[in-house]
């Protein structure tokens, strides 16, 4: 599938919808205790970079951005695309976009915290599939058994 990928910032409406579809796709999934979401507010912080994917109408059909932590690590967040748009590879262009954004910033490795409950295996082949390997508890998360943990180093 084609698309045009560009940051954007997330105070727009169909952005707010995206977030709203990945929270309500997120819900039943895991408890709530153990979802790590960015609200979109929190997404405009100097720290995170949202990238958008667009169709050839304009539609947003999926984002992903990169969060910075400082000491050279990254993080990946709120990576979601619409269900039509699955298994045509726009989740994997979103993920080398912040990959790219990554490396340009000389972070040495970006990272990533996702659900561990059936529902996300997409998320795992786009993350294996992008070179990220299975790690454990990064950051604050907490080693719960609700979610699994990725890595990339990049230099």
């Amino acid at each position: 599938m084609t698309v045009e990928i560009a940051v954007e910032t997330p105070l727009q409406d169909d952005i707010r919808r995206l977030v709203g579809e990945l929270n309500a796709y997120m819900m039943p999934l895991t408890p709530r205790e153990f979802q790590f979401q960015l609200t979109v507010e929190q997404m405009t912080e100097p720290s995170v970079t949202l990238f958008v994917a667009r169709d050839a109408s304009g539609r947003a059909v999926g984002m992903g951005a990169l969060k910075e932590h400082g000491d050279g690590l990254g993080e990946v967040k709120r990576m979601y695309t619409l269900p039509e748009t699955r298994g045509r590879r726009v989740g994997s262009q979103l993920l080398e976009r912040i990959e790219e954004l990554a490396r340009e910033k000389g972070l040495d490795r970006i990272v990533l915290e996702t659900g561990e409950a059936p529902g996300f295996e997409p998320a795992w082949r786009v993350y294996e599939r992008g070179g990220f390997t299975m790690c454990g508890a990064v950051l604050d998360y907490p080693d719960s058994g609700y979610s699994r943990f990725y890595e990339k180093k990049l230099s």
